[in-house]
């Protein structure tokens, strides 16, 4: 190789090529996102990609550089020729299994692969493995084994593996590598412009599904890697500190502190009930599909439905954070697995033991996934019950016991615990893999069908929970809060990641505690997880106040919005209009109401901005 200037644009063509095949790929795999974008639009992905892939294969091509240099200026290291096909064989088995990887990763995310995945592996690794569950094994190694022969045998075409070394005087050598080193990092930066490459520079289109398509898999996660790896900062500055600040303080200023009372009790018991992956479009009262989660129709009938309610973000590490400690999600950050920071955040457990409840906290699973276990310690648990605590003969889940199993034992637990209680538990059900102990009501293997099943399952795992508990004394003094975790792109699988129907969840109000004249109401107020805290506390006449990304629900006087974001994008709603930003893009890609006046769109779009950079802030503060 590089023995002259043409070898190493030939070393560079391959990756191009080999970019070029992975573009493809994927965009072959997720060819039914791309029904609404034309030929051309299609074809502009690759256009607009070409810079990208040519700076990840300038990444490549710095060792061979440095490797050349020495061996040139050191003759008598007699380095071999073999260990760079050995070199460009290992990048070509990487990249591949990146593909296959990233294909499954954005089919569950609707993001490409970022560094939250070697996290989440870190952190929690058998939980990790167990949501690849429902991925398409034999296609992914079909691909994989594809792009490994293709690559291998494009590079025995194109890269000139004959490691011989240019005859040049010794005063021409340092002039040889200023000018191929230079064109190197040229090529890495993506040009002479001003700023390095980004990932901004693959972006073209409105439609975000051929942004994702321009952008190359493996320069994305290389720079998000590194990116996580660097002395934290705010990377969502977008107006002075005072002006964020300012304009997030305003969505919470009410003109009157008051609440609509309907409890009939001021102290009593609170279970919530954390539901993994349930979805509004589950929920026929919600606008979802009829007949999938039938039991809960019926507690809506008897509770209070907050029916326009949104997760802060997609995944369980950001829910858990936004109902108990009412802290938005942190996009590319996620809070709870930092103890030096989250053990500085309120937390709702923290109060009810200050107010001389029990508190517990029980899952079927392992609490130290996404270090659940350690928050929950941290914010004065009483109990911590999981896995660990069930029988061998119980874990009948790739993740632990299942929904039936756990919410028998939740009832047997409350029955021992002294009163008043605050408990809280998780479900895990209705998580990849998506399987079931029993028969499946949506017949078949189609992964929607599958979902449904699972959350048909757990649905009826709730009823059984509740015919148990009101055979019990503590029943009548409890109240139930029924809220998911996040949404789903299942069982539609219509929602992306910047669009609100995939955050849309529900949250009820269930119980006896609950006034008779007010079961069976619906309240319309547009709000997120993060507001159960403050909704709930003043319902308890208990202050609330450290609580401050929190508003109460049933204040007529709170104003309507929600804030929700993703790896690197986030979302603002108010009624009638919605604004989604993607970060990267630096780009609004998406619009509830495109009839709206381009103010009220640049208006809300400002307060979304705030909120981003104030949540981001606070994180750092911690």
């Amino acid at each position: 190789m590089l023995r002259s200037l043409i070898s190493f644009i030939r070393f560079i063509l391959f990756w191009l090529v080999f970019s070029v095949i992975t573009r493809a790929t994927f965009e072959l795999y997720f060819i039914n996102k791309l029904q609404k974008a034309s030929l051309g639009e299609i074809f502009q992905t690759f256009f607009y990609g070409i810079r990208i892939d040519a700076s990840a294969a300038g990444y490549i091509a710095a060792l061979p550089l440095l490797v050349f240099f020495i061996g040139w200026f050191f003759p008598k290291l007699n380095i071999k020729g073999i260990w760079l096909r050995v070199y460009v064989y290992f990048c070509i088995f990487i990249i591949s299994f990146v593909t296959i990887l990233n294909l499954n990763i954005f089919r569950e995310w609707g993001s490409k692969i970022n560094f939250r995945v070697f996290d989440t592996l870190y952190h929690s690794p058998s939980e990790a493995i167990a949501s690849t569950g429902s991925s398409p094994i034999g296609l992914s190694l079909a691909i994989g084994v594809f792009l490994m022969a293709a690559g291998i045998l494009l590079s025995n075409y194109i890269i000139d593996y004959n490691f011989k070394k240019p005859e040049l005087k010794w005063y021409v050598k340092p002039f040889a590598i200023l000018l191929l080193a230079g064109l190197n990092i040229l090529i890495i930066r993506g040009g002479l412009q001003l700023s390095p490459m980004n990932q901004s520079m693959a972006y073209f289109s409105d439609k975000q599904i051929l942004n994702q398509c321009a952008l190359n898999t493996e320069w994305n996660l290389l720079h998000n890697t590194v990116e996580n790896f660097k002395t934290p900062y705010n990377p969502y500055i977008y107006m002075s500190a005072q002006n964020a600040e300012s304009l997030v303080d305003s969505m919470y200023a009410v003109k009157k502190d008051t609440t609509i009372s309907i409890l009939n009790t001021t102290k009593p018991n609170v279970v919530m009930i954390q539901i993994e992956g349930f979805t509004a479009d589950l929920i026929e009262s919600l606008g979802g599909e009829k007949g999938d989660a039938p039991n809960f129709e019926d507690f809506i009938k008897h509770g209070v439905l907050f029916d326009s309610i949104y997760s802060t973000s997609d995944r369980t590490d950001k829910g858990i954070i936004g109902i108990l400690s009412a802290f938005p999600s942190q996009a590319i950050r996620t809070v709870i697995v930092d103890n030096v920071k989250q053990e500085k955040l309120p937390s709702l457990t923290n109060v009810f033991n200050a107010q001389h409840y029990t508190t517990s906290y029980m899952y079927g699973g392992e609490s130290e996934f996404m270090n659940f276990k350690a928050y929950m310690l941290s914010h004065k648990t009483d109990e911590v019950i999981d896995k660990k605590n069930f029988d061998a003969r119980d874990m009948n889940s790739k993740w632990g016991a299942h929904d039936d199993v756990v919410v028998k034992r939740h009832v047997k637990y409350l029955n021992k615990v002294e009163q008043p209680f605050f408990s809280y538990l998780q479900t895990l059900s209705n998580h990849e893999p998506f399987d079931l102990p029993v028969p499946a009501h949506f017949p078949g293997d189609d992964l929607s069908n599958k979902f449904r099943s699972t959350a048909y399952y757990t649905d009826a795992s709730l009823k059984e929970y509740f015919d148990l508990a009101k055979k019990e004394s503590w029943y009548k003094n409890t109240l139930f809060i029924l809220v998911a975790d996040h949404g789903h792109r299942l069982p539609l699988n219509t929602a992306d990641p910047f669009e609100p129907q995939k955050y849309h969840i529900p949250l009820l109000f269930f119980g006896d505690a609950i006034k008779p004249e007010y079961q069976g109401t619906r309240i319309h107020k547009l709000g997120g997880q993060t507001d159960i805290a403050a909704t709930l506390l003043a319902q308890l006449n208990i202050p609330n106040t450290q609580f401050k990304w929190s508003k109460n629900l049933l204040n007529p006087y709170s104003k309507d919005f929600a804030f929700f974001d993703w790896d690197n994008g986030f979302g603002f709603m108010v009624p009638g209009q919605v604004v989604s930003y993607d970060h990267a893009g630096q780009r609004i890609i998406y619009v509830g109401d495109p009839n709206k006046s381009k103010k009220q769109t640049d208006d809300l779009l400002r307060y979304g901005k705030a909120f981003m950079q104030q949540v981001f802030a606070e994180y750092m503060k911690l």
